[in-house]
């Protein structure tokens, strides 16, 4: 049986970017930014994987056999080659995973094609790094892909980290008419990928308001309140703290855009909790408000046990200096 260290993408990486100067690589062949914009848009939209240098990267070969599967069309194949590739990313080896996002944002986006809200989760996963399980406010809706950070392969984790985000903001255009779809898991989808656009920013941003405004599921209206304050993080400017303010604030919200709208203020802020925040959220964070944030992908991601996301986040950003213990009856207290 073959071993890890015996594969040439491994060895190569190891040389590269563990023995070598990562800087070094940039723009070249083992830069998966400059791989990922080099797709031709022809391969992207007919499906041309064989165009892809998968195997100039760790798990190279099973991304590709797994995007041979998608190509395939057989349901039970499509349903693996995705909990393949969502396993590559929560495992740490999002290198080889990254090409395969303008192929993933095809599948979402066509109407004919099965497994649409499944692919753009992947697709997502691939974008977001040191992220599940994190809600503190330093680090909740970070994307930190301009950090270094290392794959668990030795790979720089941020080249990978923005070559998907990269991709996510080229293919914006084909996405944001996913945010009207009739299904409430593709809008939510839509907008939880849209919100890791690397640019494009104004467009997304007005989508997402323009959406909130006619949003009649109260869980879609949470994921675009949570959308919004992801994009100002990633592209900090004056307004979007001060919206989330003036939202949290308003009484004549529904509960669930007020209490997530805290939760992306104190995301996107280091100032003093206001007791008014505390009080809203007093009033507001009930179990109900919990379930009915629970199956946002932004919570399912933060949650230790099964529907505690809201709770959870709540519990580690109002105090920081209490252990992450559960079974506090009010939290957030």
């Amino acid at each position: 049986m073959n071993r890890w260290q015996d594969d040439p993408a491994y060895q190569a990486v190891e040389r590269a970017f563990v023995d070598g100067d990562p800087l070094d690589q940039a723009g070249g062949p083992l830069d998966v930014r400059a791989v990922v914009a080099g797709i031709r848009a022809e391969a992207r939209e007919r499906f041309l994987i064989e165009e892809v240098p998968w195997g100039r990267f760790p798990e190279g070969g099973r991304v590709q056999e797994a995007m041979e599967w998608l190509r395939s069309g057989d349901a039970t194949r499509a349903d693996s080659a995705l909990g393949r590739l969502g396993g590559l990313c929560a495992d740490d080896r999002r290198a080889a995973v990254a090409p395969t996002v303008p192929f993933l944002i095809r599948i979402g986006t066509d109407p004919e094609a099965s497994h649409r809200v499944a692919a753009l989760a992947v697709a997502a996963s691939a974008v977001r790094m040191r992220y599940h399980g994190v809600c503190t406010r330093a680090d909740m809706l970070r994307s930190r892909d301009d950090e270094w950070f290392f794959e668990v392969t030795g790979y720089p984790q941020n080249w990978s980290v923005r070559a998907a985000r990269d991709a996510i903001a080229a293919d914006a255009g084909l996405l944001l008419p996913l945010l009207d779809d009739p299904d409430p898991e593709m809008r939510i989808a839509a907008a939880y990928v849209l919100a890791a656009a690397t640019c494009r920013v104004r467009s997304i941003r007005t989508a997402f308001h323009a959406r909130l405004l006619v949003e009649h599921d109260p869980a879609t209206r949470a994921g675009l309140v949570l959308a919004i304050a992801e994009l100002g993080r990633a592209h900090p400017d004056p307004w979007t703290a001060r919206w989330l303010r003036s939202c949290w604030s308003d009484p004549a919200r529904p509960p669930e855009v007020r209490v997530i709208a805290a939760l992306g203020w104190l995301c996107l802020t280091d100032l003093p909790v206001p007791d008014e925040l505390r009080t809203m959220l007093d009033e507001l964070a009930t179990d109900q408000t919990a379930r009915l944030t629970a199956p946002l992908p932004w919570m399912r991601a933060v949650a230790s046990i099964d529907g505690d996301g809201l709770t959870r986040c709540l519990r580690i950003m109002l105090h920081p200096d209490t252990a992450d213990t559960e079974g506090y009856d009010a939290p957030w207290l």
